[in-house]
């Protein structure tokens, strides 16, 4: 019978790189992350009660490393009413101009690729480090998310030195800026469940 874990990770590029180390490291599937109508973010995992545990505690311990605040629950044979509240569709929020929820959709991301993560407090940081992402190296840009309280992540693919390089001229941008930057980093080759839940 499966169980659901449940992880509060406090913002979404450390929410996206515990995923992708959850996926890969415990048989265990991703239902969605969403949206605390805040930075933080809810992962949510099903699989068997030690695969669901094993990620679980692994993902809070790498967010934490990070420096991000986490926290996660394990819900052994959840309820049906609680399977039908973590499998609720998408709400569009007008505040963001987003979904509040990431659900896994059809891949059509490449599997060697790697991702790139900027996240910053502030928007004028961000936009200016894009432009300078996109032109210092061979990425492309995945998306802009954001996620409350001023905080956007900006995502680039491509391969990994590029994007190794895409980010660190962008951490450099956000810096002399003097912007706030919160986590600057590259998921390389990405788990087809991650990469499933970006945008396209």
């Amino acid at each position: 019978m499966n169980s659901l874990a449940l992880l509060e990770i406090s913002n979404l590029s450390p929410s996206l790189i515990v995923v992708d180390r959850c996926v890969k490291t415990a048989n265990v599937r991703v239902v969605s992350i969403e949206s605390t109508d805040g930075q933080a973010q809810c992962i949510k995992l099903l699989g068997s009660p030690s695969d669901v545990r094993e990620a679980a505690e692994q993902g809070v311990a790498l967010a934490k490393q990070m420096g991000a605040t986490a926290f996660w629950s394990v819900i052994p044979n959840p309820l049906e009413e609680i399977a039908k509240l973590i499998k609720n569709k998408p709400a569009f929020s007008p505040t963001f101009g987003d979904y509040d929820t990431r659900v896994p959709k059809e891949n059509s991301m490449n599997p060697i690729e790697s991702i790139g993560l900027l996240e910053t407090q502030g928007l004028v940081a961000a936009l200016h480090a894009t432009d300078d992402m996109l032109k210092s190296a061979s990425v492309k840009l995945v998306g802009k998310e954001k996620i409350g309280s001023a905080y956007v992540t900006i995502m680039i693919k491509g391969d990994v030195a590029a994007v190794q390089s895409a980010i660190a001229t962008g951490k450099a941008t956000v810096e002399r800026l003097g912007g706030k930057l919160i986590l600057a980093d590259v998921i390389a080759r990405p788990h087809p469940d991650l990469a499933a839940l970006l945008p396209a």
